[in-house]
């Protein structure tokens, strides 16, 4: 099968972000399919006009540099939006397919999706990795009520042409069939790459000895984005009270975003910064499983929103990749598995008095850390692995070349 795979924002392990297209699009060829990735280049540098094409593990890859970043404005990041919603659109149109698949966000990663699979009259598979428009109606990006219209009409358009929906948490699916019933839809989350991050202990004990603030001190490490949603600040204020009982503890920060300068700032006030709190600009996902490796627990925050629960963030799943307990400061699908098998801690969403007492007590704790670590790695390889997960994925894509596309 020849798939046209549009994701704006691909990455492969030599970039800092997600690699779960890489790893599916790799995974695809080996099993003998042809594919066509369309994307961006967004890595820094002057603008280039054109297409650049790469061949990576056999997958081809088709970049148009189209600037974006976590710093831009809501206005600024939906013109980079459509800009390669036509640029897309006119790519996919060329190439050939006998299914086009495409993955969110953005939402207006569908239309391109959508025109290429009508113009070739073979199904479209459309992956929603965040619930629009419900989620920026929440915090308050969307307020337009026109916007919010076009948003919600553009995800219809998107449900309603997909011979398959695939959606990342179990939330997210919810939402999906809400909006439009019916939608044959599949939960596939985020994996965990259990080869990534096996890490030789060596290296783990280099990478400590290197670091003169950090040697044999308990650490807790925050790996992504540092944008509005994500809240890492309630990292800094719960490390600020864990400290007063534990002076040696140390919180890592590896991440880029909008939030970058206020969580330095905060950390400085505080009295942190460069002490206790350590801040990394982002890396290559192919260094994060030493960083992982070296951590005493990793940790996912967001802002205290209900319609945030259903993520499906990497940081979660590489925490489990990497056999490490995760602490995470909200409730849905991810705490109710944290609950159920003990691989980590569910904090208070608000009270960073009581998650920074929390944190001091179990980054001690070598009993429950163990069991942590061991609970967290059955989850990964039981339900989470990489490889367990694609075949799921795949099975979509098999299923839905078999059926005609779908009516609008």
């Amino acid at each position: 099968m020849h798939i046209v795979y549009i994701h704006q924002y691909y990455c492969n392990p030599q970039m800092a972000g997600g690699i779960r297209s890489y790893e599916q699009a790799r995974r695809l060829v080996a099993r003998g399919h042809t594919v066509d990735v369309i994307t961006t280049d967004i890595t820094p540098g002057a603008r280039q006009a054109g297409w650049t094409t790469t061949v990576e593990d056999g997958v081809t890859v088709h970049w148009f540099k189209v600037p974006y970043n976590n710093n831009m404005s809501y206005a600024r990041r939906l013109r980079a939006f459509a800009e390669f919603m036509v640029l897309a659109a006119a790519k996919a149109a060329k190439l050939h397919a006998d299914l086009v698949f495409a993955t969110s966000t953005p939402l207006t990663v569908a239309v391109p999706g959508v025109i290429a699979a009508k113009l070739r009259r073979v199904p479209f598979v459309f992956e929603v990795r965040d619930l629009w428009p419900e989620v920026p109606i929440e915090l308050g990006a969307l307020r337009n009520p026109v916007l919010r219209r076009v948003a919600g009409g553009l995800a219809d358009f998107a449900y309603r042409n997909a011979s398959e929906v695939i959606a990342l948490s179990p939330g997210m699916a919810d939402g999906v069939v809400a909006r439009r019933p019916g939608t044959p839809t599949t939960v596939i989350p985020n994996a965990a790459d259990l080869e990534l991050f096996r890490v030789d202990p060596e290296e783990v004990r280099r990478f400590r000895a290197a670091h003169d603030w950090l040697g044999d001190r308990p650490l807790i490490v925050y790996t992504g984005a540092l944008g509005v949603v994500n809240g890492v600040e309630y990292l800094v204020r719960a490390m600020h009270t864990a400290t007063r009982a534990d002076p040696d503890l140390r919180f890592l920060i590896v991440g880029h975003g909008k939030e970058w300068e206020p969580t330095k700032a905060l950390a400085a006030e505080l009295g942190l910064l460069d002490r206790v709190v350590h801040m990394w600009e982002k890396v290559p996902k192919s260094q994060l499983p030493v960083i992982l490796g070296a951590a005493t627990m990793s940790s996912s925050t967001v802002r205290p929103i209900r319609g945030l629960w259903d993520n499906s963030a990497n940081k979660f799943f590489d925490a489990l990749a990497a056999s490490r307990p995760i602490a995470i400061n909200y409730g849905g699908w991810q705490a109710d598995l944290l609950r159920q098998t003990g691989a980590g801690l569910v904090l208070d969403p608000v009270d960073t008095e009581s998650a920074g007492a929390e944190l001091a007590r179990h980054l001690r704790d070598e009993l429950w850390l163990k069991q942590a670590r061991d609970a967290a790695y059955r989850l990964a390889v039981e339900q989470f692995s990489r490889d367990l997960l694609f075949e799921k994925f795949e099975a979509v894509l098999n299923r839905s070349a078999q059926l005609e596309p779908a009516n609008t």
